[in-house]
């Protein structure tokens, strides 16, 4: 597999977020290679999406790595808790990026289970190591990425993609997004894709199944 360069990620969030599906997401750190495979993401659409931190162009310290260049990662805090890793899509002052919402493991489970759940993983339970990277502040914390990744190049060496498979049609789903309750008629945005197959989907769309 190989790195993706710049272009890849120079294209509007909803193309991103299809386009990233079947790509492995490598964290390598002082835990060594952790790698999962990624099954589903979110998009987020900028300045006419109430979903987005830049919704209306809204540019803060937090959103500011949203306004450069595509290929950087977007690390954000939510209930003071937990992580959330994004990959800043389209171009220079277009604050677009896509929420990665869930991750297959690929290499590094052992210690994934530490990093989630403080035990080994033979220890775990089927339910448990379905739940090391099935949403967005778990995966972040079983890859253990932090908010010091915000703002990483992933064209770089130490946060970043590789081209995987790309999954066929028939086993993408494109639905809604989680959680956006407050976003008025952006709660209707079919901006979530997923892979079917995978038992690591965050929350799954039976009605899209069929």
């Amino acid at each position: 597999m190989r790195k993706p360069d710049r272009n890849f990620y120079s294209k509007s969030g909803v193309e991103l977020a299809k386009a990233l599906l079947g790509c492995h997401l490598v964290h390598s750190s002082e835990h060594g290679r952790l790698i999962g495979k990624i099954v589903e993401t979110e998009a987020y659409m900028g300045a006419m999406d109430k979903a987005a931190h830049s919704y209306n162009n809204r540019r803060t310290k937090r959103t500011e790595v949203m306004f450069g260049p595509p290929g950087y990662a977007y690390v954000y805090l939510i209930y003071g808790m937990y992580y959330c890793a994004n990959v800043v899509a389209a171009d220079q002052d277009i604050p677009q990026a896509v929420l990665i919402r869930a991750l297959e493991p690929v290499e590094g489970m052992e210690k994934m289970a530490v990093l989630r759940y403080g035990k080994q993983l033979e220890e775990c339970s089927r339910r448990e190591i379905i739940g090391l990277t099935n949403g967005p502040g778990k995966l972040c914390q079983a890859m253990n990425i932090t908010g010091r990744n915000n703002g990483q190049d992933l064209c770089g060496r130490e946060l970043y993609l590789l081209k995987g498979e790309t999954p066929p049609a028939e086993d993408v789903v494109n639905t809604t997004r989680i959680n956006i309750g407050y976003a008025e008629e952006a709660i209707h945005f079919p901006y979530r894709f997923y892979i079917k197959s995978s038992p690591y989907v965050s929350v799954r769309d039976r009605s899209k199944e069929s």
